[in-house]
Formats: structure tokens, sequence, C-alpha cells
């Protein structure tokens, strides 16, 4: 079998109704634009799918298709995934991709292998479980109170724990987190995403807070340059830091803030920011030999597919982003995500896609 057509599809993608914010200092949602989606063909007539849908997708994936994949795939074999993964990384070296490309032709490789053999791709890594508890991962509100109003809707929707995106001030996130602790008891898991806003000092004083409420894990409260930094974060912080989240390098990377000590929960899992489904198995198995958590970050299919099959990871991400709440479509009344039953990975399913592309989208 042949790799013999390598091309990039448009879908427009709308906006969030309503639009939602992060921290200061950060973008929020993303305004209604054109997502890009690669497919990758054979000669035996089998294809796989891969969905780009950050801002700028569309023309970043056309330009990639024509200049760099599409000349590289030609006449390979789909299922050399891992000869061909490490290939990306050598054009990398050169082209400098965006660190979301760096997986996107694994991501349809695999797609490609499921469909295949008739299977989901979870079941083509090993598969570990059928079902994983969801926790919220909230967007950035207005005020304590109304976080408060937020996470009682989620536990009430039945996910099992929230994660706080706040305001990026670390006195004003400290009161929040002591606050929310307070307000939900003892018992409900909660976690904290810094969104890269602080420098040390800062996130030293917010992870004080963050140790006293007892929060599971402390996510990326600076930018990931410098793991010394996370080392000296973990040297006085009790509450354990999950790490290794956007820093370019996968599994390469995330074995030096494991090595460091820095990695005290664990590290970060994802097909998006860790080279795709190849990646984030390879960070988890690293995890794994160290005894920490390769938590699966973000809330799309094909991490929904890494829940299934990595036995280190703790929870699925879902993404709340309104109030009233909207519980993900993936999520039941149980707070649970189920494993995806179709071959292969699948695109989303509410999108106006190409007829072309119509077979690949998820169904139920």
């Amino acid at each position: 079998m042949k790799i013999t057509h390598v091309e990039s599809f448009r879908v427009h993608v709308p906006a969030v109704d309503p639009p939602f914010r992060w921290r200061e200092g950060l973008a929020g949602s993303a305004p209604a634009g054109d997502g890009g989606i690669l497919r990758i063909g054979t000669d035996a007539g089998v294809e796989g799918v891969a969905f780009f849908a950050r801002p700028g997708a569309a023309v970043l994936l056309d330009d990639l298709v024509e200049r760099v994949f599409r000349p590289e795939l030609l006449g390979q074999d789909p299922l050399q995934r891992e000869w061909l993964w490490h290939r990306v990384w050598e054009l990398d070296r050169i082209h400098e991709l965006p660190l979301p490309t760096l997986g996107l032709i694994d991501v349809a490789l695999w797609d490609l292998a499921g469909r295949v053999l008739d299977l989901p791709t979870w079941q083509l890594l090993g598969g570990y479980r059928t079902e994983i508890p969801a926790y919220a991962s909230t967007s950035t509100f207005g005020s304590i109170e109304e976080f408060f109003d937020v996470a009682d809707q989620c536990l009430a929707l039945g996910y099992r724990g929230v994660k706080l995106h706040a305001w990026g001030d670390a006195r004003r996130d400290a009161a929040l987190i002591l606050a929310l602790r307070e307000h939900l008891g003892p018992e409900v898991p909660l976690m904290y995403d810094g969104s890269a806003g602080f420098d040390l000092p800062d996130a030293i004083y917010v992870g004080a807070a963050l140790s006293e409420a007892k929060y599971l894990w402390y996510e990326e409260p600076m930018r990931e340059f410098s793991v010394s930094a996370y080392k000296r974060l973990a040297e006085v912080v009790d509450v354990p830091l999950l790490v290794a989240e956007t820093s370019d390098g996968a599994h390469m990377n995330s074995a030096d803030f494991i090595a460091s000590g820095a990695a005290t929960f664990g590290v970060r899992a994802s097909t998006t920011l860790r080279g795709g489904i190849t990646g984030a198995m390879r960070t988890a198995h690293l995890a794994d030999a160290y005894r920490v958590r390769a938590e699966v970050h973000g809330s799309d299919i094909p991490n929904q597919h890494l829940c299934m099959a990595i036995s280190n990871t703790t929870y699925y991400e879902s993404l709340v982003t309104s109030n009233p709440v909207k519980r993900e479509r993936a999520v039941d009344e149980r707070g649970l995500v189920h494993a995806p039953t179709g071959p292969g990975i699948a695109l989303p399913a509410g999108l106006d896609y190409p007829a072309a592309l119509r077979p690949y989208v998820q169904e139920g």
C-alpha cells in the first residue's frame, strides 16, 4: 500500500456563542474562520483525515500540504507511521513547523490505520479503558461569585472535578483558589491552570494558596522555557505540578522536566501539542516509567482516543466556557466519556463539510 494523494480541505468553523475570554493579556475565543482538514489517501482506496481548527489553520495547512507534506508523503507506505513521524521532525529542522502542525500527519495516519483494520484507533494503541471521568475546565469568568455558580452547575451536571483558568493576577487568583475550596468543601477535586501568566515569585505565591487548599495539580504558571524555574517551584510548593504542555519537543522535552524533579504530578500528553498520537504515547510511556501521570490535554476526538489508551491519565479535559453551563456532547450525565466505537478517529460532527469528507464525520 502506497500514499497516492495528500490534500487539504477547508471547513467553516463558527465562532463560539457566547464568546469567552482567558486571563488578562491573552486573546479570547476565536472569531469565525476556516479550519483545515488533511486527507491522506492510498492506492488501496483507504484514506485518513486529521482536523486542524486553530485560527489561520486553513491557509497554513494549504501551504504546508503544497510545499512540504505532499512532496514528502507521496509514494510512502502509510503504515510506516514511526518512520514518517521521524521524518516530520527532520522536516521541522528546516521549516520550523508550528507546534500544532507537528502531529497532523501522524493523526491522519492513525485514522487511516483504524479504517484499514475497521477498529477505533484507541484499540490499535492497545486499549486500557472504555470510559473515563471528565473534569470541567473553565474559561475565565468575571468574579469569585460567578466562578462559584459555574462550579456548582458543573458538579450538578455530573462533572467529576473543576479546573480554574483565572485572571492572571497572583493575589486575585490566590483569593479565588482559597474561596472555591471553602465553597465546595474538601472532597471535590480541584485544579488550577495559570496559562503561563506569572514569573517565579508570583508562581510561588499562587502555589502557596494551592498547597493550602489541597488542589490536585498546578498547571503552567510560567512559560515553559526554563526547566530550572519549574524545578525551583517544585522545591518550594507542596501542590503537585503538571508540566510540559506547550513546550516543543514532545517526549524529548518532557524528559527534561521529569528528570529535573519538576513533574511532581506529571506531564501533559496531547495530539495537538506533543506530536500527534505517536508523540503523546511516547510521552505517556516515558512518564509511566517514572511513575508519574500523563494527563491528556484538550477537548477533541483524538484526545478521547488517547484517554482510552493511556493507563496513567486520570481525566478527560472538557472545556466549559459559558454561564449557564453547557455540558460537552461527549460527556454523559454521570460525568463520563465513553470510548469511541467507529473505525479510526473521525471528524467532529456539526460542521458543514464538503461532500468528500462527510464519510469521516463522527456519528451519533
